[in-house]
């Protein structure tokens, strides 16, 4: 594949080559049709993981041999669906030729037999009793139900059936008739037999297991992705936000509007800011409007005119012929919406269209479609109509960058605005994303009334007002953000480079100024006279998110299994430090490193007197592997198996599944350049097909990988600090599905969200704020207390609520009853540090019941973490105790201090902790 799969999507298609071999071996035992259920979320790149599977068949690799002349069938419901697979197969599947995918059609499609080799598509509307394809004619000698069955007659060993049920959105009748069609494939019927292998794909195992049907006689093989394994990926937005009016709103429908295309125009300028200060391809967000039917008098009973001009109204501009189009169902020519010329645009052509800004749509973007820029929509569409909409959102969650974005939280959401809808309408649509999208779609689903927002963005930029108020009117020739960059002259690029520039620049003057006013109006308030001025004083929020970021600070990643074995982990970080010069020796010296243990094992054989033995049952196929053949069966040497000497395409086939369990790095070619022996040609290739049998040489080779990939590691963590976040997600990545517990540079974003507060307290010292330079935050008594004494110290400058498993959020391993687990500590405390080069120091602090279990194991945990972390200040786990004079205070325990720590780390019971407790915790003055 041209493109990396994910962790999940790589043991997804381990577990489908598996099953997909085993079902076709018993198959061919008992003539009994298989079937293998692959069931996985919404937006988890189905069609790729299929595409890697058929690679892999055609292909094979270090498990499986090759089956070039494999033939798979590809059906689905709908022609544009059987299109966009083949598309997305021909992009991303650089091991199967453009010849190879062939679609169906009746017009000319007419064979006895399907071609071994290819890939066949086929949709339900194809074969229905009126469908040419069904019948003879002078044009036609087979019917499509003939040539499937000669298929299955002469080539039942290499044919596979794919079923792709992942984006089922027909309706009643319509959708009747595809099952039953489908079922013939998978059951039999009077003009087909079953066939031998059927791969279900879908969201959810019950649309598939309704194709099945309880009267089959076939043996099914279940594999599920799980929700939560593709939520951490990244692959998907983390929220969608549905947005519905208040009661008794006026004029809703166009209110709503506005507020969408405000909540667009802010995407946009976020995304611009983030792919210009990242040097990424811009993402250009898409606005789609989902508008009611018309007559034929009209067509749309929805006012697209007054549409068009309320979104200009609130953008600013005016916008051009190309950026708005419409996908009606009913007409294909061009429109005039509010005098722009609007053409209609096919709903697969969208995404790649970077001019599209705006779409007006009906239906037919529910179905199939896929585009990730589209990351707002207002539906003009009654309640009623909650089916189309909750199928359309499960189009709209996937990421534009095929990764969740660190900088800024706000584009990981997706706006759905809903006019026609109240809080007991949307959870109908909530129930039927659900319902559609297979129970459990992987992203957190929430409703919110206009103007009671759920989530607070806050920034360390507060004062960012220029950019987000433009005046309502264009001016001429002035840079507009929804221009396209791509577009934009010198001169404009460098106007908007200035201005953020100086925006930037001026935030600190902002907030001081935001700061000094709002303290003011706080010390002459009656509610909160009590606030300490001195706490409020201005600091450089950039400036300290720099500095945190650039110390190097370690946070961590736990997980229940690791993804990769060390063997892919070390090739892929040796790949990444290559790429990014931090080493550009990397690759030669780890492929010369096992180069390296190939010879010397060869070498002790030959001085064993073991090498010719083997290498002459190699050359006769006798070698033990660990190998399966297509149908599943481990290829072993026995006595039964016949003796016969291989031809060379048998020795490059060996030499290949070789080349593939050591990783496909060409080790085996590094090695042959080293030694290859013109006498005997093919020896060079016997050497690494018999070190990759050897379960010796390979458990040693994965721990020599293991010990090098940490050492990497170690090695270049700090270095990847500077470097783009495009690649420090992908470092991330790599180190992640290394490892159980893996170490990773804490860096904080630029942008977050929380969850808003109607009774939070608010704080002008906590780093993130809003646009009016407070920050919400309900705190309970102790951690109220912790941040009062904070704020109380000389040095402080300010303090962040470290939320649990958001992704930026400070992570500690520690262990509770022998399992790993995760600690996020409460508080992050910043204050000045002259001594430091950073010009701060950070604090971690966990007001922490002392009644809890996980006590002890989260001291040893942070124990751990202080000697790990030189460079971190106090990190302390507190308690409320009785002081002295028997006043309720806080008591903290520093892991900081060497000899705390010792002591915490040898303890074996939460008794001696808190005996530790009373001896060296202290209460602050």
């Amino acid at each position: 594949m041209k493109i990396e799969l994910f962790p999940f999507q790589e043991k997804a298609l381990d577990e489908l080559r598996e099953k997909t071999a085993q079902a076709l071996g018993d198959y061919q035992k008992s003539h009994a049709p298989q079937v293998v259920s692959f069931t996985s979320p919404t937006g988890s790149g189905k069609t790729i993981i299929m595409s890697s599977l058929i690679e892999s068949i055609f292909r094979g690799d270090e498990n499986y041999v090759e089956q070039s002349d494999a033939i798979f069938i590809w059906i689905s419901d709908s022609p544009e669906l059987n299109q966009q697979s083949k598309d997305k197969i021909d992009r991303q599947a650089d091991k199967i030729n453009l010849n190879q995918c062939v679609i169906i059609n009746d017009e000319s499609f007419d064979q006895e037999v399907l071609d071994d080799g290819h890939i066949y598509f086929l949709n339900t509307q194809k074969l229905s009793k009126s469908s040419n394809l069904t019948k003879h004619s002078d044009e036609r000698q087979y019917t499509i139900w003939e040539t499937l069955q000669n298929t299955i007659y002469q080539k039942s060993d290499r044919l596979y059936l794919i079923i792709d049920e992942a984006h089922r959105g027909m309706q009643g009748k319509d959708a009747s008739k595809a099952t039953t069609i489908m079922q013939k494939f998978i059951k039999g019927s009077d003009e087909i037999e079953a066939l031998p292998v059927a791969i279900g794909m879908s969201a959810t195992s019950k649309r598939f297991n309704n194709l099945v049907t309880d009267d089959t006689t076939s043996t099914i093989r279940k594999v599920i992705i799980t929700t939560d394994e593709v939520r951490k990926s990244g692959l998907l937005k983390d929220r969608i936000i549905v947005t519905y009016p208040e009661e008794g709103t006026i004029n809703r429908d166009m209110a709503i509007l506005q507020a969408g295309a405000e909540a667009w125009k802010d995407k946009w300028i976020h995304w611009h800011q983030y792919c210009k200060e990242q040097r990424r391809a811009y993402v250009n967000p898409i606005f789609v409007i989902q508008v009611q039917n018309g007559n034929k008098d009209n067509i749309s009973d929805t006012d697209l005119d007054d549409c068009l001009q309320k979104i200009e109204d609130k953008i600013g501009q005016k916008l051009k012929e190309g950026e708005v189009v419409h996908t009606f169902g009913q007409t294909t020519a061009d429109l005039t919406i509010d005098g722009l010329k609007v053409r209609y645009e096919e709903p697969s052509h969208i995404n790649d269209d970077k001019k599209i800004k705006i779409v007006f749509f009906k239906e037919n973007l529910s179905t199939g479609w896929d585009c990730p820029r589209a990351e707002t929509m207002v539906s003009f569409r009654r309640a009623i109509d909650s089916t189309y909409i909750a199928q359309l959102l499960g189009r709209m969650i996937r990421t534009p960058l095929q990764a969740r974005i660190q900088v800024d939280e706000s584009l990981n959401d997706v706006r759905l605005f809903l006019p026609y809808f109240d809080s007991k309408t949307v959870k109908n649509v909530l129930n039927e994303l659900q319902n559609s999208e297979g129970a459990d779609i992987p992203a957190e689903v929430l409703g919110e009334e206009y103007g009671n927002q759920i989530y607070d963005i806050l920034s360390a930029y507060p004062s960012k007002k220029i950019i987000r108020n433009p005046s309502t009117e264009a001016v001429k020739g002035q840079a507009s953000l929804f221009d396209t960059p791509e577009k934009q002259d010198n001169k404009t690029n460098s106007d908007i480079s200035e201005r953020n520039t100086i925006l930037r620049s001026s935030d600190a003057k902002n907030a001081k100024n935001n700061v000094i006013q709002k303290s003011s109006e706080l010390v002459n308030s009656k509610t909160d006279s009590k606030i300490d001025i001195r706490s409020q004083e201005n600091f450089n929020r950039s400036e300290v998110i720099k500095a945190i970021n650039d110390m190097g600070l370690l946070t961590y990643n736990v997980r229940d299994i690791t993804i990769s074995n060390y063997l892919t982990s070390l090739y892929k970080l040796s790949h990444l430090l290559t790429q990014s010069n931090l080493d550009s020796n990397v690759i030669d010296d780890v492929l010369n490193d096992i180069v390296k243990k190939i010879h010397n094992y060869i070498e002790n054989l030959k001085k064993n007197g073991m090498y010719n033995e083997l290498a002459n049952k190699a050359r006769k196929f006798q070698m033990s592997t660990q190998a399966f053949d297509v149908f599943g069966q481990s290829i072993k040497g026995s006595e039964s198996l016949n003796m016969f000497t291989t031809t060379n395409t048998d020795i490059e086939r060996q030499f290949r599944q070789a080349e593939a369990k050591l990783g496909n790095e060409g080790v085996g070619i590094a090695y042959g350049k080293k030694y290859y022996d013109e006498n005997e040609p093919d020896s060079f290739e016997i050497d690494v097909i018999l070190y990759a049998a050897s379960k010796e040489c390979y458990a040693d080779l994965l721990e020599y990988a293991k010990n090098k990939f940490h050492s990497l590691d170690d090695k270049y963590r700090r270095y990847t600090i500077g470097l783009d976040e495009k690649f420090r997600n992908q470092y991330d990545k790599v180190v992640s599905n290394g490892d159980i517990i893996s170490k990773h540079n804490f860096r904080l974003p630029e942008t977050i969200n929380i969850r808003h507060e109607t009774q939070g307290k608010k704080y002008y010292d906590h780093l993130f704020v809003n646009d009016q330079g407070f920050a919400k935050i309900k705190l309970n008594s102790w951690e109220s207390n912790v941040i009062e004494e904070e704020e109380s110290r000389a040095d402080f400058v300010c303090w962040i609520r470290n939320i649990p498993k958001l992704n930026w959020a400070l992570e500690i391993p520690y262990k509770l009853n022998g399992k790993d687990k995760a600690a996020y500590p409460d508080f992050l405390i910043i204050r000045q540090d002259r001594k430091s080069k950073f010009g701060y120091v950070v604090d971690i602090l966990e007001p922490h019941n002392p009644s809890f279990d996980d006590n002890l194991g989260k001291a040893q945990g942070f124990a751990n973490y202080a000697r790990e972390n030189p460079g971190i200040g106090r990190i302390q786990l507190i308690r409320k105790e009785k002081n002295e004079v028997n006043e309720d205070k806080l008591k903290r325990l520093d892991f900081s201090r060497s000899e705390v720590r010792e002591k915490v780390l040898k303890a074996t019971n939460a008794a001696e902790l808190n005996h530790i407790f009373e001896e060296y915790g202290t209460f602050d003055s």
